[in-house]
């Protein structure tokens, strides 16, 4: 577990990222940790997005930037589960360039939702187990 984030995913910059300042824009950052958490959420919590009874619904985000990236390049995403409750879910992100500086960190807070009601619902089953695997030590 390298910097307290048991899960890392290496992500490309795109041409697009870059603003008129020449550097990745704001609002990418904030993309790239959604990516991030849903990929994790698809591959190995099982999460169906498009007919699942149950989705994730972001009720908080921040992101607080250290360094400035630009295409071409990628970052190395490390994601953590800081807090698992009964129905909602706060991530931690760290996000990283190829010299291993630090570029940005950020948290989401998903709860857990029916898809229909949009009610908050208990985490379970396969779900659960995916996310108590990104809990640190």
């Amino acid at each position: 577990m390298v910097n307290g984030y048991p899960h890392w995913q290496t992500v490309p910059l795109r041409w697009k990222d870059n603003d008129v300042y020449g550097h990745v824009n704001n609002v990418v950052h904030y993309s790239l940790m959604d990516t991030v958490i849903n990929t994790w959420l698809i591959e190995q919590g099982g999460l169906d997005l498009e007919t699942g009874e149950v989705i994730g619904l972001c009720v908080e985000s921040h992101c607080g930037y250290h360094s400035s990236v630009s295409f071409p390049g990628s970052l190395r995403i490390g994601l953590r589960v800081a807090h698992l409750g009964k129905s909602s879910v706060r991530y931690e992100i760290g996000m990283y360039a190829a010299d291993e500086s630090l570029v940005a960190e950020g948290h989401f807070v998903h709860v857990f939702v029916d898809r229909e009601t949009r009610r908050p619902v208990p985490v379970s089953g396969k779900l659960r187990g995916a996310l108590e695997e990104l809990q640190p030590g």
